[in-house]
């Protein structure tokens, strides 16, 4: 008789302890439903880069448990981009954040235009254009970019004069290593140049639609040494969208060399938006 006994303790003893350590009824959907209710992050680059250019950003979001989706930009026009990132966006469930570098900038301004999920936006470094405004308007005279003649900043693809709509830009070297990725490593800027994707002339200079800008929270991190938009154009931009405004010692490509800061603008974003 002492065996069953024993084991019958010993049984009732596990349950004790596996009592002890199990969440209460209910907490492991409840924890679940916590995590779900998290915004899903959507990274959109800008020109002369692609989706890796978020890679430290991405994984700092990730790390503090995001969802998060680094996604192609065409950088073929500015109303068939928007529409690109709009038809990505109507894949996901629940709340989203979009967040915009560059001409990225410009591109989220469309594509969240009437989307209910979108909670926020931000731009880092970016464009927020209003309605009928460029990219290249916007950048303004004082932008690296913004020379008598292109072909001194630009390798243009095909090379013939003056360029069309559909002509391919890509930055020369030295434009990258003196003013788009100024804070990386001659290394990095070597990459960059490398591996840049064109955007077309068409798409920097089509006008943009109504803003999305003007209907969904925005916040906006402002590079104090970025030469492709300089900080004063930013700065107004930033004003005019009633952006929650931050600022920091970053060149243009300040998502490379500043990423803890740039994600916990994002992250600050994500949390006003499911208050």
């Amino acid at each position: 008789m002492r065996r069953p006994r024993t084991a019958a303790a010993l049984l009732a003893a596990a349950a004790l302890i596996l009592a002890g350590v199990s969440p209460a009824p209910g907490a492991a959907a409840q924890d679940g439903r916590s995590r779900g209710a998290r915004p899903t992050v959507v990274l959109v680059h800008g020109a002369w880069a692609d989706a890796s250019s978020w890679s430290g950003v991405v994984a700092r979001l990730q790390a503090d448990g995001y969802p998060v989706r680094a996604i192609a930009n065409p950088l073929r026009s500015l109303t068939g981009d928007a529409a690109s990132v709009k038809t990505f966006l109507a894949t996901l469930t629940g709340p989203v954040v979009l967040v915009g570098h560059s001409y990225g900038g410009a591109v989220i301004t469309n594509a969240a235009t009437g989307n209910p999920a979108v909670k926020a936006l931000v731009y880092v470094n970016a464009f927020a254009p209003d309605a009928g405004e460029s990219a290249t308007q916007l950048a303004g005279p004082d932008s690296a970019l913004s020379v008598p003649d292109p072909a001194t900043v630009f390798d243009l693809v095909p090379p013939a004069l003056p360029p069309a709509a559909d002509t391919d830009l890509y930055l020369k070297k030295a434009t990258v290593v003196t003013s788009f990725a100024s804070g990386l490593s001659l290394d990095d800027k070597a990459i960059v140049a490398a591996t840049q994707r064109p955007a077309t002339v068409g798409a920097l200079n089509e006008p943009s639609g109504a803003p999305a800008w003007r209907s969904i929270p925005s916040w906006y991190v402002i590079g104090a040494k970025d030469r492709i938009i300089p900080p004063g154009a930013q700065r107004a931009m930033a004003e005019r969208a009633g952006s929650t405004v931050v600022e920091y010692d970053a060149g243009h490509v300040g998502l490379m060399t500043a990423p803890r800061t740039v994600t916990q603008v994002i992250e600050q974003a994500a949390r006003a938006s499911t208050r």
